[in-house]
């Protein structure tokens, strides 16, 4: 059996487990020094040196099966900080089979450090795990083994006193990922994207260490620390994690890079997307849409809202929103309600979106969108993030903030009439070949409530190749605001760029409405 990445972690979230309670037979290092000034001198130092992956585990763990891996569960009973009082617990991840190599975690309690031992009976076995790789990391020295964790999972009291549910997970090179309270998870983020899309292949830095500040009894914020390495640079990162709805994450990071840096991705999400009412006819599937999320949002330094549908394009396709100081992008998952996917299992519509807020100046260089072909669910093949239009030069710093929530649509942005859906199909016209788009838009107070009141509203359509009609804009019953829809004609070309929004008296009404389409 086959899995992505992404369907492999929605079976780890799925897989845990309560057990009988007993003592927790944690293992610790000694204490040494710790703060975050610290951190920022380790990864500078390390990036002066010749890049050292972290060492692999034996070979006989690599090359589990997906049903051999998934048959060795963490016994959430045996958590840390599962015996205490304290407002959060954490879950870990064993190696072995996609994760190749363990990463280093360590407690913060005041201005101390200490790391965690590999401990193999804080995981239950099922009958499929080989029982001979048990016994043998049984055997071993917890601080010697050759063996270490892939990951860890953070819980906490979310919707009930006493029951500690899971919110974030960190696994698997830089990737990380939340849920708002009550959510299914579904996009993930990384701490830095290089070479996206390019030729010669992307470079996939990775969280090597861990440093996680234990929380207080009352706490309601948790703080996780890391260490990025790579062969191009390394980076010191600070997560200051808020669970509810939405989950709030504040991201520093510092990058030292190593060699010069020419495709850099900053605060990179990354996501999957096959089919919607825009391709639907590519795929023969009872579902009425599979995605996790169906858009790309940017808040520009303009002030504008534009929303761009996600495409899974034929080939590798690749879009800058050229801009300076951006004010907030993410990938949203606008359609909320069970009918809209007809998918009774993988709960699409429950999938979090993800906003991104920079802080302070990020200069200029633009928000970045990497559409993949895909014919399966199961692949990530959507990758959005800020591109800076300058190189990073090694041997230097670059520090950056950025503001994360996990949810729904984002907080305080322009109030403008969003893009609910958008719809793409042949037409019907005998003489001369042409596509309808309609997108629909929310309601807005300047809509009114009869079609005569849309008389006076402003129609911006306009493709950089082959040819719009002015469009007819019409009251939508079905979602209770507007559909704009239009002819595109596009001739022969190949691809072209289209542009929609609805303006009145010289103030825009709606999202501007961007999509890239090709034959």
């Amino acid at each position: 059996m086959s899995l992505s990445r992404r369907s492999f972690l929605t079976m780890l979230g799925a897989a845990a487990m309560a057990g009988p309670a007993s003592a927790l037979p944690m293992f610790k290092g000694e204490a040494v020094p710790f703060s975050l000034d610290w951190l920022k001198a380790e990864a500078q130092r390390l990036a002066g040196e010749d890049y050292a992956p972290m060492p692999e585990v034996p070979d006989a763990w690599k090359n589990l099966t997906y049903d051999q891996y998934k048959a060795l569960v963490f016994n959430t009973k045996k958590a840390l900080w599962s015996d205490t009082d304290r407002a959060f617990q954490m879950d870990f991840f064993h190696p072995g089979l996609y994760f190749p190599r363990p990463i280093e975690i360590n407690i913060v309690e005041g201005d101390n450090a200490r790391k965690l031992g590999f401990d193999l009976s804080l995981f239950k076995r099922y009958e499929q795990f080989p029982k001979e790789l048990v016994d043998a990391a049984m055997a071993e020295d917890p601080m010697e083994s050759t063996l270490g964790y892939s990951g860890l999972r953070l819980r906490h009291e979310l919707t009930k006193p006493g029951r500690f549910e899971e919110f974030m997970v960190f696994q698997g090179a830089s990737y990380f990922r939340a849920i708002g309270t009550g959510q299914t998870y579904g996009l993930s983020a990384r701490g830095l994207a290089l070479n996206t899309g390019e030729a010669e292949g992307e470079e996939f830095p990775e969280f090597t260490r861990f440093w996680v500040d234990a929380p207080s009894h009352d706490a309601t914020t948790i703080t996780v620390h890391a260490l990025l390495d790579g062969p191009s640079t390394t980076g010191a990162y600070s997560f200051r994690i808020t669970p509810g709805q939405p989950a709030h994450v504040t991201v520093e990071a510092t990058l030292y890079p190593r060699t010069e840096l020419t495709h850099v991705g900053l605060a990179p999400l990354t996501s999957m997307f096959l089919f919607d009412q825009t391709n639907r006819a590519r795929f023969d599937d009872f579902r009425e849409a599979v995605h996790d999320s169906e858009g790309l949002l940017v808040w520009n330094g303009a002030g504008e809202m534009l929303w761009r549908p996600l495409a899974n394009p034929s080939g590798l396709q690749v879009s800058s929103f050229v801009d300076t100081n951006p004010r907030g992008f993410g990938l949203m998952q606008r359609a909320r309600h069970s009918e809209d996917f007809a998918d009774l299992e993988a709960l699409y519509h429950n999938r979090p979106s993800l906003w991104i807020t920079p802080q302070g100046d990020w200069g200029q260089g633009a928000v970045t969108l990497v559409e993949i072909p895909s014919d399966k669910e199961i692949y990530d093949n959507i990758v959005a993030y800020w591109r800076p239009r300058d190189p990073m030069a090694a041997g230097q710093g670059y520090s950056f903030v950025y503001q994360m929530a996990w949810g729904g649509e984002p907080e305080d942005t322009r109030p403008v009439s969003r893009v609910l859906n958008t719809r793409i199909g042949k037409g019907y016209d005998k003489e001369k070949s042409h596509i309808i788009m309609a997108v629909d838009f929310a309601d807005h107070e300047v809509f009114g409530t009869k079609e005569a009141d849309l008389e006076d509203i402003t129609r911006f359509i306009s493709a950089n190749r082959g040819t719009v009609s002015d469009g007819i804009l019409q009251r939508n019953a079905g979602t209770g605001g507007v559909r704009l829809a239009f002819k595109f004609e596009p001739g022969d070309v190949a691809s072209a760029e289209l542009r929609v929004q609805l303006v009145k008296d010289g103030k825009s009404l709606t999202e501007v409405w961007l999509y890239r389409w090709t034959a």
